[in-house]
């Protein structure tokens, strides 16, 4: 019997050699056979389901799927609808959901039953910057304006968030207003469904102020009906809002920004984490989602598997600690 050489035995056997790049030995290894399910945990048409379609779109047209990547929303329950159906299909490497940073505090104020270590984290791909925004009318011109009115007394200024008192988009008017010396506890937050909902409250007056992201700002600062009094981010963003002041160029020495990423069902396989890592890494690289990001006014961010578990670790701590000064988290 003639002897198989080594090499060929091994890529008979479909073994990753070491010579070969990440990339050959992911695609050696485990590859989408099937559709890939892509959970939304918000409804058509949000931010968190445009930068799903992009993934899509990019994937598809680059070829790095056989079959569709079939996006399916699922909002409600802070997020624990999309949660589930991870939750239902463990190890299942054609099932990813999107991560946002209410996943950490959902988990910590138990409105969820799942939390960042009941899935499998992929990658984060980008962050947002969120803004604290009045109507031009207001008598609060600039974030000192916002600092001295909630110093005085915390409870005078309505702040509209969505979708929920706790979230990230919480978060990032509290933290700069507790390094400001502002009793955060005691401040004046008013939960809505969703972005446009608290803006549409804040035009006709019914709420002072709201903290929200980028992206949901656009248009009506480009009517001429908002006034951002300063982005939470640690350095400016782009146009149309690359005017707005930071919070450390107001005096005040903090910064928070919001994460968006990929997780997976908790169980998959290390060849399966190698796919999605270098699928996610060729998106992340590609012109068309630097272009998409640029368009929302989102800072690429690529860390995946180890590194986003570190990220989640690192934050999930900065969260507690806010949390309790809001009296949330006991």
């Amino acid at each position: 019997m003639t002897p198989v050489p080594m090499r060929r035995r091994l890529l008979a056997a479909g073994a990753a050699l070491p010579w070969m790049p990440t990339a050959a030995r992911a695609q050696a290894g485990w590859r989408p056979d099937r559709p890939i399910e892509y959970i939304v945990p918000a409804g058509a048409g949000a931010a968190l389901d445009m930068s799903a379609r992009q993934f899509k779109e990019i994937v598809e047209r680059r070829k790095r799927v056989s079959a569709p990547v079939l996006v399916s929303n699922k909002p409600g329950g802070a997020g624990a609808i999309a949660l589930n159906g991870l939750a239902m299909q463990p190890g299942n490497g054609h099932l990813v959901s999107t991560y946002t940073h209410s996943l950490i505090n959902s988990r910590l104020l138990n409105v969820v039953p799942m939390g960042w270590r009941d899935v499998t984290p992929i990658a984060v791909m980008f962050e947002e910057a969120i803004l604290a925004v009045v109507r031009t009318e207001s008598p609060l011109k600039t974030g000192g304006d916002l600092v001295a009115a909630l110093r005085k007394d915390p409870s005078s200024v309505s702040i509209g968030v969505a979708t929920s008192v706790g979230n990230h988009i919480h978060m990032a008017i509290a933290k700069p207003m507790k390094a400001a010396g502002v009793d955060v506890s005691k401040m004046t937050i008013v939960p809505f469904k969703s972005s446009a909902e608290s803006m549409t409250a804040m035009l006709g007056g019914h709420i002072d102020m709201i903290s929200a992201s980028a992206p949901n700002l656009t248009v009506q600062l480009e009517a001429g009906r908002i006034r951002p009094l300063a982005v939470a981010t640690a350095e400016h963003i782009g146009a149309p809002l690359a005017n707005v002041p930071t919070w450390r160029e107001q005096g005040v020495a903090a910064d928070y920004v919001s994460a968006q990423g990929l997780i997976g069902p908790k169980g998959m396989t290390a060849d399966q984490l190698a796919w999605w890592t270098e699928t996610l890494r060729e998106v992340h690289e590609s012109d068309e989602w630097k272009q998409f990001l640029v368009k929302q006014n989102w800072k690429p961010r690529f860390m995946p598997g180890a590194e986003m578990t570190r990220f989640l670790e690192s934050e999930e701590a900065v969260a507690k600690g806010l949390l309790t000064d809001l009296g949330l988290l006991k």
